[in-house]
């Protein structure tokens, strides 16, 4: 399985609510750290990351889809592997549907037979971050 059809399927968990695959998608350990796309910023270990996925697998968000729309770019080496690129969620909380783009990198390691995630990094673009607009020009 390459690095991006890892991912991928670690994507269609989540879409499917798989909580043990999801949580089964990444390193057992504590020093594994995931940057959120929430209020909570960030999490580190997989105690603490389990028990966030359960809750949004228990939750009434419902996503639809998880497509690439730049990327997904990877770089393998022999133990450890990034996919990188910018996806956008579709999906559902309650009788509101949403559509977010995000930027999506994954650190994962090789734990043969398959990938293990030890690094995620989900989050939005702020629109105007700065009060300037886009300064390249």
């Amino acid at each position: 399985m390459t690095p991006s059809v890892f991912v991928n399927s670690f994507f269609q968990n989540i879409i499917d609510k798989r909580v043990d695959d999801v949580i089964n998608s990444y390193a057992k350990s504590e020093d594994i750290y995931v940057i959120l796309e929430g209020p909570r910023l960030s999490t580190k270990g997989i105690t603490r990351i389990s028990e966030g996925w359960k809750d949004f697998c228990n939750s009434t968000i419902k996503v639809f889809s998880i497509d690439w729309i730049d990327g997904p770019y990877t770089r393998e080496s022999y133990d450890m592997s990034s996919v990188i690129g910018i996806i956008n969620m579709k999906g559902m909380i309650k009788d509101k549907e949403f559509e977010i783009v995000y930027r999506a990198s994954f650190v994962l390691i090789n734990d043969e037979p398959q990938f293990k995630i030890f690094h995620e990094h989900i989050s939005g673009a702020l629109s105007d971050p700065y009060g300037i607009g886009d300064w390249k020009k």
